[in-house]
């Protein structure tokens, strides 16, 4: 890189970041369209809907209004299921980059180049790769701050119990060095009284779902109490057995015998593969091996949350490099389709199994899950659906970074059935 391309690289970086220091959280689409005019670009920033269906323009001064781009069908779609950069279609010179808060997919950017740019030019996959990275950590920052974005992102009102349930769930997706934590609720605007949860401390990941009892503003509250407890035990050090003592204690307070919860916690082992759980009434989580279903972990019994310590059992399995543990509550396998047949437990894993083998990650592995079950169900479930999937010991965190280049096959493009042309 010459100093003169060093220098507008910077000028990009510092655009950005001094252009979003005093922004709004509605101002940041504006803030990333700016920078990108300093190298004489065109960037608009489209936000995936809260249901994972639609890649939503950002409304931008100048611009001509775009429309919303179909996760499944567009090559705005492809980049975001891919995590790779997707060129527009052919004779447009532009690319669409994925937008990510470290491996939590938040959508893409459009981004319109100059005639006879070089989309191989190490420089420009450098500003391309530098530009979608920022924005997505400045989308993250920014959105505690206001509305915006989040209005852009619903595409039709969200329940109340729904609303408090998600302000307090962890970001989607995690990745660090050989785990990947990937989870979904549906239905994405009416969900109320299911919950997951991860952390990572030092060597250790804590993960946890759970399923309070009801469909309504009283599920979400027990389900948010038993989140905090859970998080407040966790937080003090204390380990499997107390925690699901606090959480078990502060459900029978605020539960009265007459509303409980289901659940499991886990505890694993990242340098070893060691998994400590224990189930509370839960579905059993099901172990993947070599891409498919081979146990479900039934043991480690205990009453459900709410009733009581009564007898505790933490069990025990030992994780091979790439397993998967799956975790999910009974909205999943107990969805019933139009004719009252039920989603299942066998249809769960032939989705898992040939996800795998079309080597989905974790976050795209859910989402397409997701959509079967509230499709099969006309849309409309009659219970709250949660997955959670970890994955141990694996690269595929690496999957889930882009890499900011455009492969050679992608300057001409094959569109596949279905795929649009972005709008310019």
């Amino acid at each position: 890189m010459t100093a003169g391309e060093s220098e507008q690289t910077l000028a990009l970086v510092r655009t950005l970041l001094d252009r979003v220091h005093l922004a709004t959280a509605g101002q940041v689409p504006q803030a990333v369209a700016e920078a990108a005019r300093t190298l004489g670009w065109t960037a608009v920033l489209h936000l995936v809907d809260h249901e994972q269906r639609l890649l939503v323009p950002a409304p931008l001064s100048g611009v001509p209004a775009r429309r919303p781009q179909a996760v499944d069908t567009t090559l705005a779609g492809r980049c975001f299921r891919s995590v790779e950069p997707t060129v527009s279609a052919a004779g447009t010179p532009g690319v669409w980059l994925p937008v990510l808060d470290g491996a939590d997919r938040l959508g893409v950017l459009e981004v319109a180049l100059p005639e006879g740019v070089d989309l191989h030019d190490p420089v420009v996959q450098e500003r391309c790769r530098l530009l979608a990275h920022l924005t997505g950590h400045l989308i993250t920052a920014k959105r505690p701050y206001g509305d915006a974005l989040d209005q852009l992102m619903r595409r039709r009102p969200r329940t109340v119990a729904s609303e408090l349930l998600h302000q307090l769930l962890p970001p989607l997706t995690f990745a660090c060095e050989g785990l990947v934590v990937s989870g979904l609720l549906q239905p994405a605007y009416d969900v109320a009284a299911d919950a997951f949860d991860y952390d990572v401390v030092d060597d250790t990941a804590h993960l946890a779902v759970l399923d309070a009892t009801g469909h309504d503003l009283a599920g979400t509250i027990l389900a948010a109490v038993a989140l905090s407890a859970y998080r407040n035990s966790r937080r003090s050090g204390h380990g499997l057995y107390d925690s699901a003592g606090a959480v078990d204690e502060l459900i029978a307070e605020h539960g009265r015998g007459e509303r409980f919860a289901t659940g499991v916690l886990a505890e694993l082992e990242l340098s070893t593969g060691r998994l400590r759980y224990l189930n509370a009434g839960h579905p059993a989580p099901l172990l993947m091996r070599d891409g498919k279903v081979v146990k479900e972990l039934g043991q480690g019994h205990r009453i459900l949350f709410g009733l009581g310590d009564g007898q505790v059992s933490i069990a025990e399995e030992w994780l091979q490099p790439d397993d998967r543990i799956v975790f999910y509550t009974d909205g999943i396998t107990e969805a019933r389709d139009r004719d009252g047949g039920f989603f299942g437990l066998d249809r769960l894993a032939d989705h898992l199994r040939r996800a795998a083998a079309a080597g989905l990650p974790a976050p795209e592995t859910l989402r397409r899950i997701a959509h079967d079950v509230l499709d099969r169900q006309g849309g409309v479930l009659q219970d709250d659906a949660t997955l959670l999937i970890a994955e141990w010991a694996t690269t595929r965190e690496r999957t889930l970074v882009s890499s900011g280049g455009v492969a050679a096959h992608e300057l001409s493009p094959s569109r596949s059935d279905g795929e649009d042309t972005p709008r310019r």
